[in-house]
């Protein structure tokens, strides 16, 4: 191994990639631009539109109640909900978003109430569509309200006091410092961010130095150079790293001062604003656990795109491997996926929910330490088979 020629490889290959504007737009403008604004928009949206939802009347449609006139009454008379004339078709309304929900209230409903048994009274809504459940919610609360009038109604005819419906009272307070709370609601997203952008970031610079070589001609004219093939794929595989790891540094940045932003602008149902300022222990402890992960995806990607004899072949190639990844690190997002010991072995996925938990302050130094020390073994892996397909005539020039 010979350090001037792979520090002569990587000056070579770096001054090439930035020349080439598709790895520059993938490496920097993404992570470090587009990326953000689109997250912003997105959970800006959300908040108007779930707000939207929120603020709107919605119209709910009555089925029986005839021999109810009471329960009925009390429906109408609620100011959040607008009752409209039943209608024969009133599920496909439903489907149809026309109406938001329906409420089947049984025969005799209201005789039930002074005699039994007690009835049930069904709401119909669209499962999946908010402005239906907000209206679900809506003639939920309207209903309870009204069993909770009927019982204070019945304790005062017997001269009992209306406690004995609620002898006490429970009220939630949030423990956790506002650091966790909002590290709670990005960290899973970050791990997702930091995993997808380190491979996008090192695809192109792996394609080009591989396939694009072959499909250029210059494959052969770089492999007749003095420089040794081991020299060679080290100095090609740095570049390709240095890309990973550009593009993940980028994209932690970007995403703390976005959410740094957003944290200011998004409040929560308390009234609270959200802290969502990534500290610098944060930042250093996710870029120290993706740095086998980017070493892991510059050699694996390197090595596959080597089959391909074109450009365009070897993103077929690549393409199966971004679902491999999108696969766990989605699977880390999702809740209840917590982190275990077997867990900790599964690449990927592992770094994914070590990230989770040190965006909320959390640090597990054994799952750390095994989750670090597993993911160098990959990567190592992967780049020693990387160096011994570089190795093989038969894959270097595959006709």
């Amino acid at each position: 191994m010979n350090f001037h020629s792979i520090w002569v490889v990587y000056r070579k290959e770096l001054r090439e990639w930035l020349r080439d504007r598709r790895t520059l737009i993938s490496t920097v403008v993404v992570p470090l631009l587009i990326f953000p604004v689109l997250i912003s928009g997105m959970i800006s949206m959300s908040s108007v539109l779930i707000g939207q939802a929120q603020k709107q009347i919605p119209k709910v449609m009555i089925i029986g109640g005839e021999d109810s006139p009471d329960v009925v009454a009390a429906l109408r008379a609620n100011k959040e909900l607008e009752v409209v004339p039943y209608a024969d078709n009133w599920k496909k309304q439903i489907s149809e978003k026309e109406i938001r929900a329906a409420l089947e209230i049984p025969k005799g409903f209201q005789a039930s109430l002074e005699n039994g048994p007690a009835e049930t009274i069904q709401i119909d809504y669209y499962l999946g569509e908010i402005k239906s459940e907000f209206g679900a919610e809506h003639v939920e609360s309207s209903l309870k309200s009204y069993r909770d009038d009927v019982i204070k109604k019945r304790l005062a005819a017997s001269n009992l006091p209306a406690t004995l419906v609620s002898p006490f009272e429970t009220k939630k307070n949030n423990v956790a410092p506002p650091e966790k709370v909002g590290g709670a609601s990005i960290g899973s997203f970050i791990g997702y961010i930091v995993i997808i952008l380190s491979m996008t970031g090192a695809m192109y610079p792996a394609i080009d130095l591989t396939a694009g070589e072959k499909e250029r001609g210059t494959m052969e004219t770089i492999l007749s150079s003095p420089v040794s093939r081991l020299d060679l794929v080290l100095g090609k595989f740095l570049l390709v790293f240095s890309a990973s790891l550009t593009t993940a540094i980028l994209s932690v940045t970007s995403m703390g001062i976005s959410f740094a932003y957003m944290g200011r602008t998004i409040t929560t149902n308390s009234g609270n604003h959200l802290d969502m300022n990534l500290g610098l222990a944060s930042v250093i402890a996710v870029f120290l656990m993706g740095l086998p992960l980017s070493i892991l995806f510059s050699a694996a990607l390197m090595t596959i795109a080597l089959f391909a004899k074109t450009y365009k072949e070897a993103q077929s190639y690549l393409t199966p491997m971004t679902f491999l990844v999108v696969i766990p690190a989605v699977a880390a997002v999702m809740p209840g996926v917590e982190l275990t010991p077997k867990l900790a072995l599964i690449p990927i996925l592992n770094t994914s929910l070590i990230c989770k938990e040190i965006i909320t302050g959390t640090y597990h130094w054994n799952s750390i330490i095994l989750i670090f020390a597993s993911t160098c073994v990959y990567a190592v892996v992967a780049l020693f088979i990387a160096i011994k397909m570089f190795q093989r005539e038969s894959v270097l020039f595959r006709s």
